[in-house]
């Protein structure tokens, strides 16, 4: 666009200078045509520079350029899933975080009442026809819990600036009226829609067939005293999750929690400055579990650990959730992130025997095995001297690397296997026994782990990494590691996941004298 520029700016200073002369030779009317050299000079301009002028292909072949370089690139260039996935990606924010569409459209990251969630260094707002598109991607799904609240902004922001036109924009006041009203047609308010189909025939075409059917349509409806009342629409529930309040409000909890250093006094610390907590104190918890909750270095009993324990934050005894502190390097991360840069595909999830792409989980991923860098093989004997378990295959999976884009989460879920017939039992190894997740980025809002049952959530710890059980030692799965991937608010989240299998850790992880443990 900028050579494109450039070379349309080179033509019309051609044109302008042509121009002037022209007009310069035409400032004196009394001027007389008896020198042959005028005459001359006004003959052939007549005959062949004003057609040379006109005639120039000089804008064809800059236009011709611009629309080769776009051709050049659109192979990489977002498509209309990509566009989609974005506005459902606001919409999902909109709903997790309980943030105002108005607030959104002005750039702003708040919730009624609280202080934002979110403050960018620069405000970016959304245009009427920005507003227009996400609402549109709800009204087409038949979302009109969405699509109304969106179009309600695009009609306000296109209402402010009627008259005026964006070169870009594809959309426009009528289309929002027409889009909007149709939208409160079917959420039962009819009136609203009638004032809205009026207002549409007042600034569009007053002779559009269809919109006034819909008036006289809705005149009627409302004569036999039909959608007269409103009811209030229900925000869909498309992946039916049944835990949504208790996630979401995990979710939109502050990032900066009571830690657990002020609550424990001198229990609290093992060598860990008390600014390294960030572990959230659990609302519900015992005091008698508090007095397990600190922070250590711990060895494991690990010769590779002598000269650099792991630093341990533990979160939660129940289930058991532990927090390392700096577990790798910023290099480290940035090379595992490397590596699976190239290999990164739409994440799926188990769905009886088939692993499928899933609304509720929204991420790329790729997998690493531990020949693909030493630092892949340094990592995996780091996760083994921790946890001393055996993650020579097939007793783990492959270091499997996330990355959570816009809006990116995973709703809550469990990593083990809740049926026989999953795909994870194909490994022959037995059901995931463990879960070792390493932060491989920051993320500046959003992001967060939480633990839906057990009621508290992790924020994203850069170079961190969580570890929990999720089979308690008789083999059952743990019911209170039920986690979820809060979405992303702001930033990009990379994370690195290691399940561990039951087989060949019996000896290492032995069943308890209590079978219900």
């Amino acid at each position: 666009l900028r050579s494109y520029l450039r070379d349309e700016s080179s033509r019309l200073r051609l044109l302008r200078r042509f121009y002037e002369k022209v007009q310069a030779l035409h400032q004196d009317p009394e001027a007389s045509v008896d020198n042959p050299l005028l005459a001359f000079s006004l003959i052939k301009r007549l005959h062949s520079d004003w057609p040379n002028v006109i005639y120039n292909d000089k804008a064809t072949r800059n236009t011709q350029e611009l629309h080769a370089g776009l051709r050049e690139m659109e192979q990489e260039l977002p498509g209309a899933e990509d566009l989609e996935g974005a506005a459902r990606a606001l919409m999902r924010l909109q709903d997790v975080y309980a943030l105002s569409v108005k607030g959104l459209a002005s750039g702003v990251f708040q919730r009624a009442g609280q202080p934002p969630l979110y403050s960018p260094g620069r405000r970016v707002p959304l245009s009427a026809d920005d507003c227009f598109h996400v609402g549109k991607v709800a009204y087409d799904t038949g979302d009109y819990y969405h699509s109304i609240v969106w179009l309600e902004e695009a009609v306000r922001l296109f209402r402010l600036s009627y008259g005026s036109w964006n070169l870009e924009d594809r959309s426009s006041l009528e289309d929002a009226l027409d889009h909007l009203a149709f939208s409160y047609f079917m959420a039962g308010n009819i009136s609203h829609a009638l004032s809205l189909s009026r207002e549409f025939l007042r600034y569009a075409d007053p002779r559009n067939q269809r919109v006034s059917r819909n008036v006289a349509k809705y005149k009627k409806l409302l004569e036999m005293g039909t959608g007269t009342g409103t009811r209030p629409l229900q925000r869909p529930n498309s992946t039916l999750l049944q835990s949504r309040d208790a996630y979401e409000e995990l979710c939109q909890r502050p990032r900066a929690q009571v830690g657990l250093a002020g609550l424990l006094g001198s229990h609290s610390t093992s060598g860990v400055p008390p600014h390294a907590l960030l572990g959230p104190l659990p609302p519900q918890a015992a005091p008698e579990q508090l007095l397990h909750l600190g922070c250590s270095y711990e060895t494991n009993g690990s010769p590779f650990l002598l000269l650099q324990p792991a630093k341990k934050e533990m979160v939660r005894t129940q289930p058991h959730v532990a927090l390392y502190h700096d577990f790798i390097t910023d290099a480290e991360a940035e090379t595992i992130k490397g590596l699976a840069g190239p290999w990164l595909q739409r994440s799926v999830v188990a769905s009886g025997e088939k692993q499928q792409k899933a609304e509720y989980r929204i991420s790329k991923s790729a997998w690493l095995k531990d020949t693909a860098d030493p630092v892949v093989q340094a990592l995996e004997r780091r996760m083994a001297a921790l946890t001393g378990l055996d993650l020579r295959p097939p007793y783990a999976e492959h270091l499997q690397v996330v990355n959570y884009g816009l809006g990116g989460h995973y709703e809550p879920h469990f990593d083990h296997a809740t049926s026989m017939k999953s795909p994870l039992y194909r490994m022959k190894s037995g059901n995931r026994i463990a879960t070792i997740m390493i932060y491989l980025s920051a993320v500046e809002a959003g992001g967060s782990t939480a633990f839906i049952y057990a009621n508290f959530s992790v924020p994203v710890v850069k170079n961190a990494a969580l570890f929990w059980w999720n089979l308690r030692r008789n083999g059952n799965g743990d019911g209170d590691t039920l986690h979820a991937g809060c979405p992303v608010l702001a930033g990009d989240k990379w994370v690195a996941n290691k399940w561990i299998h039951e087989h060949g850790q019996e000896f290492r992880r032995p069943c308890s004298a209590d079978p219900q443990d």
